[in-house]
């Protein structure tokens, strides 16, 4: 497809530091991409993501399909035009609204029938559907449409899911028409090797340029998440971007990095940031905490980021508790920082076969810290 190319540039056990050229941009990964569900990042801009080094934004096709609507983005340029961010995106399919708002929806074959959880009205997210409005929003990679079941979903559930999301992912590739986007299908299966096993096999049989892995992000245990990872490594093309979607924290993107993902998104470090809670090198820093209240010191004094070269914990603090919208743009810059820099510094030390030991080395200090970021 034009503008398009994937290329795997080291490898350090599973872990991999690739180049992805999309029509908007370069993407070094392995990458984090902030989340901008309504086509922004919440309280960042555009501006100060660029100057922390964010390459790639999520956005979501349920929320945007409702509002503004698809066909208006369409008309004012698609994402890149209607938002002015000039870099790549991605869109989810909507597939993960079937499971978060499982009490709006009716599902069978055909798709899921929503109640808008804006005004009421009935809408069909069908697979051509999601396709429609991913193409009309234009993002550089949009995603086959999934069925996503709970983490504690019965076996005869998540197959029945599973093989749902391979019917669906056809019907996905079949409905798309772009050659300036690239089509992911979504691996499905919960925690059962060999569900997973049979999503990716059928998948690849229909032929994506991308595969991500979803259903990995809702309730089940770590464990279970690693060894489907594990799992799919060598089953997935070795030659084609993995994405793991909705983890997590800065550990867990580590460890899945070691597991042979290539790219993740989370809403983790700007909600977290809005409830005052910040991601340091430290470990995590409630900034409520009545010590820090005359506290000069900046979140982390080994950061870069332009709030920890700007701000105290004190005045991060007094802006939290005073609800000043400016708390969570600070803080949103900072753990946004926080996990594009630990993304940069795992390329490297894949880049230079250290990433074992710089791994070990990182998990370490997370784990050994007090956990209030002291």
């Amino acid at each position: 497809m034009s503008g398009f190319s994937f290329t795997v540039e080291a490898r350090d056990g599973r872990a991999r530091a690739a180049r992805l050229e999309t029509p908007h941009g370069v993407v070094l990964t392995p990458v984090f991409m902030p989340v901008g569900t309504a086509g922004a990042v919440k309280a960042v801009l555009h501006r100060d993501l660029r100057e922390i080094g964010a390459s790639i934004l999520l956005a979501n096709t349920y929320h945007l399909m409702l509002r503004p609507g698809d066909a208006l983005v369409a008309g004012l340029g698609g994402l890149n035009g209607f938002t002015g961010w000039d870099g790549p995106f991605l869109t989810d399919s909507g597939g993960y609204q079937v499971f978060s708002l499982a009490a709006l929806r009716r599902l069978d074959d055909e798709g899921v029938r929503f109640q808008s959880h804006l005004d009421g009205s009935s809408h069909l997210l069908s697979p051509e559907r999601s396709i429609e409005v991913q193409q009309n929003l234009g993002a550089d990679i949009a995603m086959a449409f999934d069925e996503c079941p709970p983490g504690d979903a019965p076996r005869e559930a998540v197959a029945e899911a599973t093989a749902r999301t391979t019917r669906w992912a056809k019907r996905s590739r079949e409905a798309h028409r772009r050659s300036d986007q690239w089509l992911f299908g979504i691996v499905q299966g919960g925690v059962h090797l060999d569900l997973r096993d049979e999503s990716a096999r059928a998948l690849m049989q229909i032929g994506f340029p991308g595969y991500a892995i979803g259903g990995l992000s809702v309730g089940e245990a770590k464990p279970g998440r690693d060894r489907v990872l594990e799992h799919l490594d060598p089953v997935l093309p070795a030659e084609r971007p993995r994405y793991l979607m909705g983890v997590g924290t800065p550990q867990d993107l580590i460890e899945c990095v070691a597991r042979g993902v290539d790219m993740f998104d989370c809403v983790m470090p700007t909600r977290n940031a809005r409830n005052g809670q910040l991601f340091t090198s430290r470990g995590r820093l409630s900034i409520r905490n009545a010590r820090y209240r005359d506290d000069p010191r900046p979140p982390d004094p080994d950061c870069r980021c332009p709030t920890c070269r700007t701000a105290s914990r004190a005045y991060l603090r007094h802006l939290h508790q005073a609800g000043e919208m400016s708390a969570a743009t600070l803080m949103s810059i900072h753990n946004l920082f926080h996990y594009l820099d630990t993304m940069g510094a795992m390329r490297q030390s894949i880049l230079l076969g250290r990433f074992e030991g710089w791994r070990g080395e990182t998990l370490r200090r997370l784990e050994s810290v007090d956990q209030d970021g002291s």
